[in-house]
């Protein structure tokens, strides 16, 4: 994304490095790999307006990076296609800077016993 001179003067280096939507979004449905959302959902949780996030999320399907269903969305299980997305390593690499570094083994320690009722199939 282009930014005018008076930005790109005015901004210090820090503010221009942050994550773009994009690569908020992608980075949000890596790190729940194992669930599908909404638009408003993810735009709750990035802080980011829904207008915004569900175009992030209609160019990230155009590149393959996303998988759509009805209202849901969830990253691709492509992970030769993730790894071949420059915005999916900056932004996994500036997750892991703030958050530490994920640990699958600890999740799965705290993960729930039961399925979610929404995976629940009808008898």
């Amino acid at each position: 994304m282009a930014i005018d001179r008076d930005t790109f003067e005015n901004t210090s280096e820090d503010e221009l490095a942050d994550l773009s939507i994009p690569d908020q979004v992608l980075g949000f449905l890596v790190a729940n790999e194992d669930r599908a959302f909404k638009a408003r959902e993810i735009a709750s949780h990035i802080g980011v307006d829904e207008g915004a996030v569900s175009t992030a999320l209609s160019r990230l399907k155009d590149r393959d990076l996303v998988e759509h269903k009805a209202a849901y969305w969830a990253i691709t299980d492509d992970t030769d296609r993730l790894d071949g997305y420059s915005g999916y390593e900056r932004a996994t690499t500036l997750f892991n800077e703030q958050f530490g570094a994920e640990d699958k083994e600890s999740w799965r320690d705290h993960a729930a016993s039961e399925s979610h009722p929404s995976e629940e199939t009808e008898e």
